[in-house]
């Protein structure tokens, strides 16, 4: 992934460590995140080494999914359609918007370990569903370091450069078809990465997301334009944060067939679930 076709003023290698920190809403000291996942997804993730990241326009693939994550609110859109660049008036603030959106990754925990976020995800599993807790400021830490390195995402199973900017946020719950975020300026893409409709408030999500720039286009060593795909895996080492609490605890949930996900961790080096908690190997 090397380079920006279109003649614009920017290195496009060169991603950002939280440059929109002023616009998000952080969570407060020692916060804790909790993911649910499927057992399944959790020992991909574990053996790979890796978060995974959905591209914020694909969640349509399970029940009560939000297929408007991240898409600018309704009614901002008249006006930014109206929005033209001036050296390139075919191509609309909406335009720019969009393009975002589709070149934007969230790897989605919740605030709260609640009822509502287990029975919502990781459905539909052989083996039941697993929750994992994290520190959030050693998991910001740590993303941010893999991030710096600039070798932690894999395009189709080579690493990337750096093209992405990593931001955090609390999810901000709004009215989408009555809210407006444009009113006195066109405002910056990320703040609709991190507005949803008030309908999904019990979520209470923390976000992580990856973004490349809007405008320009991406292409690899070979010249084939890259296409932004549905998902993204950034590096993780799952038993050293363990080891360093930056996961403080994984748990069964419903349905969790726990001899086999003690047996599966086991190979990979975890000591799992003894009185509800996991711990690297020595």
């Amino acid at each position: 992934m090397a380079e920006n076709t279109e003649n614009a003023p920017f290195d496009p290698a060169l991603g950002g460590i939280e440059p929109h920190a002023p616009l998000l809403a952080a969570p407060p000291e020692g916060q804790q995140l909790y993911k649910i996942m499927t057992v399944e997804n959790l020992l991909r993730s574990v053996s790979g080494g890796y978060l995974y990241f959905n591209r914020v326009d694909s969640y349509r693939d399970f029940p009560n999914a939000d297929w408007r994550d991240g898409e600018q609110l309704q009614q901002d859109r008249t006006a930014n359609t109206a929005s033209r660049f001036e050296k390139a008036p075919d191509f609309s603030a909406a335009h720019y918007y969009d393009r975002s959106r589709y070149r934007t990754y969230a790897c989605c925990f919740s605030l709260e370990n609640s009822d509502h976020i287990w029975s919502e995800y990781a459905n539909g599993s052989a083996h039941g569903k697993v929750g994992i807790a994290f520190d959030f400021a050693k998991l910001r830490a740590v993303i941010n370091e893999t991030m710096k390195v600039g070798n932690g995402l894999v395009y189709r199973g080579e690493p990337c450069k750096q093209i992405f900017s990593v931001n955090y946020g609390v999810v901000d719950y709004l009215s989408w078809e009555e809210a407006r975020e444009n009113t006195e300026r066109l405002p910056n893409p990320i703040r609709y990465t991190y507005i949803k409709d008030k309908r999904f408030a019990n979520e209470r999500e923390l976000r992580v997301s990856l973004s490349a720039l809007g405008i320009g286009r991406y292409v690899l060593a070979d010249r084939t334009e890259m296409n932004f795909p549905p998902g993204l895996q950034l590096g993780f080492d799952f038993q050293l944060a363990i080891g360093n609490r930056t996961v403080t605890e994984i748990f069964p949930g419903p349905g969790c067939d726990l001899d086999f996900l003690r047996t599966e961790l086991g190979k990979l080096g975890i000591e799992a679930l003894d009185n509800g908690g996991a711990d690297g190997a020595a």
